[in-house]
């Protein structure tokens, strides 16, 4: 894909890029693979807002995903490469020998024709999905199990891979894009490729009006608001806050880890590379 920039009629267009979405398709989504999706618009059952600086955004629907890739050592053919609303990445639809039809995470590079397969028997080419144990180190994949069974959970966004680095007994060596090095079972599957829409990293909304479309409200700087709203509020003339960078209930806003304790804390063999201060 390629970006699309805008001749400058307006302030906005001037900045605005996007991904070019020409080769994708342009109809409406398989329906029996869509869900209704309903907007809260960061409001809770009282109508209270429970969740700041979100909007109803644009009504769209939620295409089911099937990251398990269920049907094992069956092949399926790529019907088409669609846009999808929920996520960065594209999503491919396929169609299995028995005329079942599922959503995946497009990879890079595969093609509206291309037969993919998924199992033990499964070759080493874009898009198929096999255990762990059964891929060559060094091989890019995405949608990693980190249980097996339980469907793909790492690197699922666009442009996003893991690298297989090797192999430990009965555990497979990954390396993730955010540096940190983890164990994870050899027997949990994963996708060959890189996910789809490495571009989307380069867009430049343009104006605010995009956002709104996404369910982005505006957020108000701390500094902008009374004492009784924030921690950084109040102050003669425009102050800068008077203390360290925190949330409106107080909490640190630079690097404070707030993940709790998990089991799988002891296969994480490198942590991931510290922000840039």
């Amino acid at each position: 894909m390629t970006l699309k920039t805008f001749k400058p009629y307006t302030k906005s267009n001037r900045g605005t890029v996007i991904v070019d979405k020409r080769n994708l398709w342009k109809g409406a989504p398989y329906k029996s693979l869509t869900i209704g999706k309903k907007s809260t618009g960061g409001r809770n059952n009282y109508g209270r807002i429970t969740s700041r600086s979100k909007g109803a955004g644009h009504k769209n629907r939620f295409r089911i995903i099937d990251f398990k890739r269920k049907k094992r050592d069956m092949s399926a053919v790529v019907e088409r490469i669609e846009y999808d609303p929920n996520r960065t990445a594209y999503i491919a639809l396929i169609k299995y020998e028995d005329n079942v039809r599922s959503y995946i995470i497009c990879p890079q590079n595969l093609n509206v024709g291309d037969k993919i397969d998924s199992g033990k028997n499964a070759k080493i080419k874009i898009g198929n999905n096999l255990e762990l144990k059964n891929i060559p180190p060094g091989t890019s994949v995405h949608n990693v199990e980190l249980l097996p069974g339980n469907g793909g959970k790492l690197a699922r966004s666009a442009g996003s891979s893991v690298v297989l680095s090797g192999y430990d007994g009965d555990y497979a060596i990954i390396k993730l894009s955010s540096g940190e090095t983890r164990k994870v079972k050899n027997n949990c599957t994963a996708t060959i490729g890189v996910v789809s829409n490495p571009d989307q990293k380069n867009i430049k909304i343009g104006k605010a009006g995009r956002n709104r479309w996404r369910g982005k409200r505006p957020s108000v700087r701390g500094v902008a608001m009374n004492p009784v709203d924030h921690p950084h509020g109040g102050g003669e003339g425009k102050t800068s806050g008077g203390r360290s960078p925190v949330s409106p209930w107080g909490q640190s806003a630079k690097g404070l880890k707030t993940r709790r304790p998990q089991r799988s804390d002891k296969l994480i063999i490198t942590r991931r590379r510290k922000r840039k201060q």
